[in-house]
């Protein structure tokens, strides 16, 4: 094909009407265009390939058959020039269009203008070019929305149109003939416009289904002949890149052609590949051509970045056709660089930019791709893309326009914007893009990856060519084609600028900054071919360590270098791992948050990297997997929280004052500021407490850094009083913006209005806090969709933004001056950003997540207990102490089951704030009913409703209780008291009754002291009166093992101490505290190896200065320790002459009586001495630990018990005779006063009979005798009498209780008064079958007296042995007795009662029951506990508390009562209205008196009436006093409609009944099956709830409604208001379901396979855990909770096992429907790990799942393993596994041990990849971790 221009032999000069133009046969005449400008100039390559020529040939065709044509081909500019290169040929004008998703029919056909306050209809480009018999060249239909484009249907078929200005376009043929019939008037006068048969229309297009798009409509289609316009022929090619690039040699050229035609071949585009942007090639051959060391495959990357935007098959496909080598730059030059318009800055010493050598290089190769074409930065956020360009900028002598895109950017934001002048007049703003490309700026376009494909290729002709059409139909050249366009028609740049032609500058460059495309996912990628087309990548590699290292300390010279380095090591790690988690979290510690951190650290370097990091992670909010990576991960990196951070916290002085102008937070201090406008700064009630002032001083450090904060937190945890509370202090004003789901980016910066005609735009919040410096707050950002809030970001990172009327904020002041459309940003102004936390069930969007990185983040939580507690003190001062704690500790619970996942709603401080200001207003209302106001939102969830019941119930707030639920035990009455005789103390003096004691002073050893660990457990404290009222306050378990026994329980004021002998232990907690502390003394005692040594130890807490540390006595060997419980010292106390070897034990069964046992007394051990003597000997050793002395007094008697009853004076009781002795001793014995202790012997004295005969009384031992006399007035009150006087009591086996009036202090005969019991609490009594349950119980003297006296409740207390009770009196005839571990014998002096409180029996026993028997004589162990109280602990470790004092019994109860409230609503409501009746009241008087009584209702005459002024009557004004005539309010009782009648429940029973009967029938399952299944599904049920309520959220966030634009109906758009001004129609907006854009990826489901083991190992140690069961209601589980969500989550379950690796169990197309397949699924478990061979195929089984699976389609890969662990049996190492877990990049893999054989499972989890494994020794456990497993990574992508 030859291409002729006749007449005139040479090309290019202006050809005239009348000449023809051939192209080979095809002839066409020339025509004169009327404007010539608008024809395309400079097009025609020369000389024209062969296959250009070909195209050309074909459209003349069609022009000359006048069908419209349309091109077809790949993205890229070729279609474009060739229909331009045969509009210059043809001489032919163009009406240019390049349509996008926002093309309406307004922009093709007429669109109105407003001019003097009329609109008048402007033709577009459609109409321009059928009038004037143009060319109309649209591009890219397939973006266009469907419904846009058939405007143009008839317009391309008959040449016909319909205006809206009622004109009608009519084709020329018809138009003629009717010119023949009519005049030209007469059609004008009709509104008859002739169409051009010129006219006709080029399309431009993609191949839709290859390429995403909108396929062509049918009609639309068949109206246009179609070319395929492939790239140009390799011959071709190759002689157009040989003519660029004649320096280059010529085999480089067509190697990198070749390369390029490889990836544009069919074969490489099924590989899912983006075509080669050919095209680029000409710019790839310059640079070469200018740097001919350049290495190829550097090119072709920055061509097609195949690295960044390609999957692993991807790349190596690339790869493979990529074998080139690699040569570096080594010299520069710079000549044919283009540069900005502000001089060069080459040698740039910026402070905010430090050069790296990967800096160097990037900025050399940038430079290089920025000589021929514009360049894309592809680079992580936070990667400092953003500085990068700007240094680059500067070096160039740039102006920068940054502008920032964001997703539903539309082609107007892009371009042009309409706006109006001040007459009202409609007008076109050049958008910011289309200002800098006229004066020669780089504009960086920020965030390409955010905006729709759809709108970017408006810029495509800019990109490509260099020119572009506007709305406004202005056109913008290339400054070559203007300045040849210029001279050809003679023309001045004003008479161009008239006819709206304007150059572009020649310096004009574009940088585009985009995040890498994310590999894989299920969204559409945004770098595809057509974007490949338009510039030419570079993408940042990230910094190596080293070089970050130089930015962070250049950009802070005062930073801590070591703590940078382990900073930077701990971020590398995460970099590099393959774990999606890690990589997760790595993103948040991007370069800019390091820079942060360092930032903060050179400021403040006592801080802790620990704290630092996980602030800037936002740790607190994490999914659980996430979090355990991290700590994981900073515990591998040495980073570690200090003990000082511990310590800071635990301290409570933070304060914040104010003192002379300065404000101090804790420690950091800041001037206060004085502001202009005082009404902005807030001023808010604000409790100050410790936690919420350690987070202000927190931000306070940031603020004058200089930093943007983020708040993030769960609801009501006071992220708003802090921030207000925070301005406050610092006093200043504020702005508050508050975001919501509509919330554009227009309304963030400006509200447009319509004033008199004219826009008016309002500044918004934001603008105006910019202005004046105040600081901006920004409340709920997560509700804002993040394509929205992330314009956030240039205005935090760059300081600068664009409003949408025209004018910009900056942050540089120079570049103001003189510009009144630039508003400077004010130095003092900070944005303070407030969102919740991401994640279920907040139904926000991850804030943190997009901008998380640009601001210092703070995760506000609710107050720890103390603080919460001393805020809400001051929200309720009258609210009882008990109240608040009560309140703090359910909710403290509460909000840590939401942690776990356990509910959903996090509870947070404000409803507890909400609930203590009610209980102040109204203290009446109890506190079981006010909480309701909080949880009746979960009274409609069963299963809610159990766990918040119980949670609260744990904490004691009676929700649910009656008044009347109290359940005290039976007081039975108590015997008579009788005076029983005299104790006398012979003072006649004679040696024989008065012995003198000789002392000894002695020399302590002490040994030790030897440090062990104190280990803490978290106590699961219940309070007991949720439900009724009874005599128990609380109970809690500790942790012992089965075997162990506990044999010894001590308090001392609120702590509590147990002892335990097998291993010796002892535990310690807090009577209030929820932790127990627990040390082990195994090593200390070490159980002997001959013989069994069955040691039994007592405990004596010591007081004062020595509080927290308890002596602990060993009875058989007296060993003596001091344990000190804060610091784990444990030292040994040995009396002189002592062994230290432990006793050689005779045989066991030789255990007599005789044995020497050691006893210590510890009645005055809180002063710090204790008395140890040996039964049958004959010294009592004194030891006081303060001072470290000891003495030993000798007596002349065998000692059987020794009672401290007072601190100078001790009873000492003899053995074998019983008889008593009073020593007497100085109250401090020095060590030369020998024999100053005297020993009196005491005579018990029957009451004489009257006869002068004295009964013998039978002596006894007591069993506990009192150190404090009973105070007077219950002394009196136990004799009836009133009498004062010292007095003990005691108890023992005779006697309920004793009392000795006048003793010890009073040698004169002591009255004793007694209680006597019926029979003797003997321990030898009968020998009742029943007991020899525990073996030998009873015979054996019992060493613990397990009897207590409270003498200010006036109670002696023992535990007894249920068959001591008499059973018969305390419980009915047909009740049964409760198992009880022993009863409470509770005896009241006071009331003169007896109860009987039963002990519950312990959980599990220890199987040594011979030894139990010696330490008491019941399963349970007492200690006093205050005054009118005791603590118990039975033999399982089950610590109980009891209250028993009447006195205090009585208050509790009231306190009780309080708490549940008034009853509620039982007593009836009166409503009564008082008005002011505006009468006087005259003086009161009683009114007339109505003899029938009827009712009166005001009226000031009648006495009894209703609502009266003066009279006396109910409700009245000012009566005298009231009356009630008896004119009752009818009114349903509560009772009787709660009552239902009884026949109404039992029906709706059995229609229950029925309907379940019924569906058993449809599925053919038997009852027995259903209460099988029953057994499994009834175990999980709770969980299958919250794991569907997190799919149903899953669900949910996919169908969230998108912004339709450019509706006819709905809420007025703002963007649109000039449009609506106009009159124009689609200006509104709604909501609607969006469809998926056509071409982007089906929605693939999740797809998960659980492997679980049912080998026989399974089977086998079941007893020992229950591990198969577990396993199998994991399965039921996953069955149910997954029903009806298959579209959503396909799932299959294998087995593995002897037999084999893949047992099939339910396959992913055919899910068990119902009840009965899914038993008879559980049922194949069960039977196959009975059955299968042994062995394991656990790693196989694993393995083979995920290579499986990964080979379907899917969104999402898991694969979740429910093993034992009993893998080292088979040989299998840790490492094995884990390799096996992470063997596929792309499914996510667990594994679940169930069972554990000792602590393998936990030993297995510490060798695996941190968050891939979990122990769960409990099903309930299962849910909780698959929960955590789908959020941790479903939540992150869904």
């Amino acid at each position: 094909v030859v291409l002729h221009i006749c007449p005139h032999g040479q090309r290019f000069t202006l050809l005239f009407a009348g000449d023809t133009v051939n192209i080979g046969d095809v002839k066409f005449k020339l025509k004169l265009p009327t404007n010539p400008e608008l024809v395309p100039f400079k097009h025609i390559s020369d000389p024209v390939p062969q296959a250009v020529a070909q195209h050309l040939r074909w459209i003349m065709q069609k022009d000359l058959l006048g069908q419209d044509v349309f091109l077809i081909g790949p993205p890229g500019p070729l279609r474009r020039s060739i229909a331009m290169q045969y509009l210059e040929l043809t001489r032919r004008e163009v009406e240019y269009m390049a349509l996008s998703r926002d093309t309406t029919e307004t922009d093709l056909k007429q669109r109105r203008e407003i001019r003097e306050g009329t609109a008048f209809y402007i033709d577009q480009c459609a109409v321009r070019a059928a009038t004037e018999g143009r060319i109309l060249v649209l591009e890219g239909l397939e973006k266009a929305e469907r419904n846009v484009l058939p405007v143009l249907n008839n317009l391309l078929e008959n040449r016909e149109m319909q205006l809206e200005d009622g004109r009608f376009l009519m084709s020329a043929e018809r138009y003629d003939k009717l010119l023949k019939e009519h005049t030209k008037e007469e059609l004008n006068a009709m509104k008859i416009v002739r169409v051009s048969e010129d006219f006709r229309v080029i399309a431009l297009g993609l191949p839709v289904p290859k390429y995403p798009g909108n396929p062509l409509d049918p009609p639309l289609r068949s109206r246009f002949q179609a070319r395929d316009i492939y790239y140009l022929p390799f011959k071709d090619q190759l002689t157009l890149l040989y003519a660029i690039g004649p320096n280059v040699p010529a085999e480089r050229v067509s190697q990198m052609l070749s390369f390029a035609t490889t990836l544009c071949s069919q074969e490489s585009t099924t590989l899912g590949l983006p075509e080669f942007p050919v095209d680029n090639l000409q710019a790839a051959i310059k640079i070469l051509d200018v740097f001919p060391m350049m290495s190829t495959q550097q090119l072709l990357q920055r061509l097609y970045p195949f690295d960044v935007m390609l999957g692993n098959e991807g790349r190596t496909g690339v790869k493979d056709v990529l074998k080139v080598k690699s040569l570096t730059i080594s010299y520069f030059n710079f000549e044919q660089v283009p540069i900005g318009t502000r001089p060069l800055r080459l040698h740039t010493t910026s402070q905010d930019f430090v050069r790296t050598d990967n800096h160097d290089q990037l900025l050399a190769e940038m430079m290089q791709s920025h000589m021929v074409k514009d360049i894309c930065l592809i680079g992580g956020k936070g990667f400092g893309k953003t500085v990068i360009a700007k240094e680059f900028a500067d070096l160039l002598g740039y102006s920068v326009e940054p502008i920032m895109l964001y997703q539903d950017m539309t082609a107007r934001d892009l371009l042009q914007q309409r706006y109006t002048l001040p007459n009202g007049d409609t007008a076109w703003r050049p958008s910011p893009l289309i200002t800098a490309a006229l004066k020669g700026k780089l504009v960086v376009l920020d965030g390409i990856h955010r905006v729709n494909p759809g709108t970017l290729s408006v810029l495509q002709r800019l990109v490509h060519d260099r020119e572009l059409t506007l709305y406004d139909g202005s056109r913008l050249l290339r400054p070559d084609r203007y300045q040849a366009l210029k001279q050809e028609l003679q023309l001045s740049d004003e008479d161009l600028q008239a006819r709206y032609i304007f150059p572009i500058h020649p310096s004009f460059r574009i940088i585009a900054l985009a995040e890498p495309p994310v590999v894989g996912s299920n969204t559409q990628q945004w770098l595809g071919s057509e974007l490949l087309t338009m510039f030419l990548f570079h993408s940042i590699r990230s910094f190596s360590m080293k070089e970050e290292i130089d930015v962070i300390t250049g950009m802070n010279p005062n930073v801590p270098k070591k703590a940078v380095q382990q900073l930077l090591r701990f971020t590398h790690k995460l970099r590099q791992t393959s774990d999606p988690t890690a990589q997760s979290l790595a993103s948040s510690l991007s370069t800019r948050q390091l820079l942060r951190i360092c930032r903060r650290f050179a400021q403040y370097p006592e801080e802790s990297l620990h704290h630092a990091i996980n602030k800037a992670c936002l740790s607190r909010f994490l999914p659980n997997l996430a979090r355990s990576a991290l700590h994981m991960n900073l515990k591998d990196s040495g980073i570690v929280a200090t003990s000082e951070d511990v310590e800071a916290q635990e301290e409570s002085n933070y304060t914040c004052e104010i003192n002379s102008g300065m404000l101090t937070i804790g420690k950091t201090s800041v001037p206060l500021f004085n502001p202009d406008e005082k009404m902005k700064v807030p001023d808010v009630l604000f409790y100050e407490n410790t936690q919420h002032m350690e987070v202000m001083e927190d931000m306070l450090k940031d603020y004058m850094l200089g930093e943007h904060l983020l708040l993030v937190g769960n609801q009501g945890v006071g992220k708003n009083k802090i921030v207000d509370r925070f301005l406050h202090l610092l006093n200043r004003p504020r702005e508050y913006l508050q975001l919501h789901r509509d919330t554009t980016v227009q309304s963030l910066t400006l509200q447009p209005s319509v004033q008199g005609g004219v826009i008016a735009y309002e500044d918004s919040p934001l603008v105006k806090a910019v202005k004046s410096g105040h600081i901006l707050v920004i409340d709920e950002a997560d509700k804002a969709p993040t394509n929205v809030t992330c314009i956030l970001k240039t205005l935090v990172e760059s300081g600068e933004m664009i409003l949408a009327d025209g004018r910009r904020i900056v942050a540089n002041p120079a570049e103001a001056e003189g510009r009144s459309d630039v508003i400077v940003i004010h130095p003092d102004f900070r944005m303070i950003v407030l969102a919740n936390r991401p994640g279920f069930p907040f139904l926000g969007n991850d804030f943190f997540g997009a901008l998380g990185d640009i601001f210092s983040c703070h995760a506000v939580d609710n107050p720890k207990p103390n603080s919460e507690l001393a805020m809400l003190r001051q929200y309720g001062p009258n609210v009882p102490e008990a109240v608040l704690r009560k309140l703090v500790s359910a909710f403290g619970e509460l909000r840590s089951m939401a942690d776990q996942g356990i509910i959903t709603y996090p509870y947070s401080t404000r409803e507890v704030v909400n609930i203590v200001k009610h209980l102040e207003k109204f203290p009446n209302e109890g506190l079981a009913n006010v909480v309701r106001n909080v949880f009746d939102f979960d009274s409609y969830s069963g299963e809610m409703r159990e766990i918040l019941i119980s949670a609260l119930h744990k904490h004691g707030i009676p929700i649910g209780a009656k008044p009347t639920s109290v359940h005290l035990a039976k007081e039975l009455p108590l015997p008579d008291c009788s005076l029983t005789g005299y104790w006398t103390f012979n003072q006649s003096g004679s040696t024989q009754q008065k012995f003198l004691c000789p002392t000894a002073s002695r020399q302590l050893t002490i040994k030790g002291p030897v440090h062990l660990k104190v280990q803490r457990y978290p106590l699961e404290r219940h309070e007991a009166r949720g439900l009724a009222f009874t005599e128990e306050q609380a109970h809690w378990n500790i942790p012992l093992h089965e075997v162990n026994i506990v044999c010894d329980v001590a308090v001392a004021k609120e702590t509590i101490f147990v002892a335990t002998c097998n291993p010796v232990c002892l535990y310690s907690m807090s009577a209030t505290g929820n932790t127990v502390y627990h040390m082990d003394l195994y090593d200390v005692f070490p159980r002997t190896a001959t013989g069994i040594w069955q040691p039994l130890v007592t405990l004596a807490p010591l007081g004062h200065s020595l509080h927290n540390q308890v002596v602990l006595h060993e009875e058989q060997s007296n060993v003596i320790l001091v344990l000190n419980l804060g610091n784990g010292a444990v030292s040994r106390v040995l009396f002189p002459g002592e062994r230290q070897e432990f006793p050689k034990k005779s045989k066991w069964w030789m255990n007599k009586e005789d044995q020497n046992v050691y006893r210590m007394c510890k009645e005055f051990s809180h002063k710090n001495w204790l008395v140890f003597y040996k039964k049958q000997g004959n010294s009592l050793d004194v030891l006081d630990v303060l001072e470290g002395r000891a003495y030993s007094i000798t007596l002349p008697i065998n000692i059987k018990s020794v009672f401290l009853v007072a601190e100078d004076r001790w009873l000492v009781v003899e053995s074998k005779t019983n008889k008593k002795f009073l020593l007497t001793k100085p109250m401090h014995i020095e060590s030369d006063m020998s024999g100053v202790c005297q020993l009196h012997e005491v005579n018990e004295e029957p009451v004489s009979t009257g006869f002068g005969l004295t009964a013998a009384l039978e002596l006894s031992n007591p069993s506990a005798v009192s150190a404090q006399e009973l105070p007077p007035e219950n002394l009196s009150a136990a004799l009836d009498q009133t009498i004062a006087s010292p007095n003990r009591i005691l108890s023992d086996n005779q006697s309920y209780a004793t009392i000795i009036v006048g003793f010890p202090d009073l040698l004169s005969p002591n009255e004793v008064y007694s209680w006597k019991r019926s029979a003797p609490l003997d321990n030898t009594g009968t020998n009742l079958p029943t007991d020899m349950i525990y073996g030998n119980r009873i015979s054996g003297k019992v060493k613990q007296r397990n009897c207590v006296i409270l003498t200010g409740s006036n109670q002696v207390i023992r535990a007894v042995a249920a068959r001591k009770v008499p059973l018969s009196q305390i419980y009915s005839q047909d009740a049964t007795p409760p198992k009880a571990a022993g009863y409470l014998e509770i005896t009241d002096l006071n009331t003169k009662k007896i109860k009987y409180i039963p002990v519950p029996s312990p959980q599990f026993h220890s199987p040594y029951t011979q030894w139990l028997s010696k330490i008491s004589d019941t399963d349970v162990l007492i200690a006093p506990m205050g005054d009118g109280g005791l603590v118990t602990v039975d033999m399982g470790g089950h610590v109980r508390l009891w209250e028993t004092g009447f006195s205090n019994l009585q208050r509790s109860l009231l306190e009780w009562k309080n708490m549940i409230g008034n009853e509620d609503g039982r007593r009836p409501v009166q409503i009564t209205i008082q008005k002011e009746s505006g009468l006087d009241v005259d003086s009161p008087k009683h009114g007339r008196f109505d003899p029938d009584n009827t009712p009166h209702v005001g009226g000031n005459t009648w006495a009894g009436g209703t609502g009266g002024r003066d009279t006396a009557g109910l409700g009245g004004k000012g009566g005298p006093y009231r009356l009630d005539a008896g004119h009752k309010v009818y009114q349903v009782s509560q009772a009787e409609k709660d009552a239902v009648p009884e026949d109404v429940k039992r029906a709706a029973r059995e229609m229950g009944e029925k309907a379940f009967k019924q569906r058993l029938k449809e599925i053919h399952m038997s009852e027995y099956d259903a209460a099988h299944y029953e057994t499994f599904s009834g175990a999980v049920r709770r969980q299958v709830q919250s794991l569907r309520v997190i799919l149903d959220t899953l669900q949910a966030k996919g169908k969230e409604r998108q912004w339709l634009r450019n509706q006819a109906i709905g809420e007025l758009d703002d963007t649109k208001i000039i449009d609506g001004l106009t009159g124009e129609k689609a200006i509104y907006k709604r909501r609607g379901e969006l469809e998926p854009e056509v071409g982007s990826p089906q929605e693939k489901p999740k797809r998960l396979r659980l492997v679980v083991d049912v080998s026989g190992s399974m089977y086998r140690f079941n007893g020992v855990d229950g591990r198969l069961e577990r396993s199998m209601e994991a399965v039921c589980m996953v069955l149910e909770a997954f029903e009806n969500y298959e579209n959503k989550l396909k799932y299959d379950i294998v087995g593995h096992s002897g037999d084999g690796f893949n047992i099939e169990l339910v396959r992913s197309d055919k899910i068990p429907k119902d009840n009965k397949q899914r038993l008879q699924i559980i049922k194949t478990m069960h039977a196959h790990a009975q059955f299968c061979m042994s062995g394991d195929h656990t790693l196989e089984g694993t393995e083979h799942a995920i290579r499986e699976i990964a080979r379907e389609e899917a969104d999402e890969y898991f694969v979740i393993v429910l093993s034992d662990a009993n893998l080292e049996r088979y040989g299998i190492s840790p490492a094995r596994f884990a390799q096996v877990l992470t063997c596929s990049p792309q499914v996510h893999a667990f594994a679940i041990f169930i069972g554990s054989l000792g602590d393998q499972a936990e030993r297995l989890q510490r060798t695996l990849p941190a968050g891939r494994s979990f122990v769960a020794m409990d099903t309930k456990q299962i849910p909780q971790i698959l929960q955590q497993i789908f959020t941790s990574t479903m939540l992150s992508t869904a």
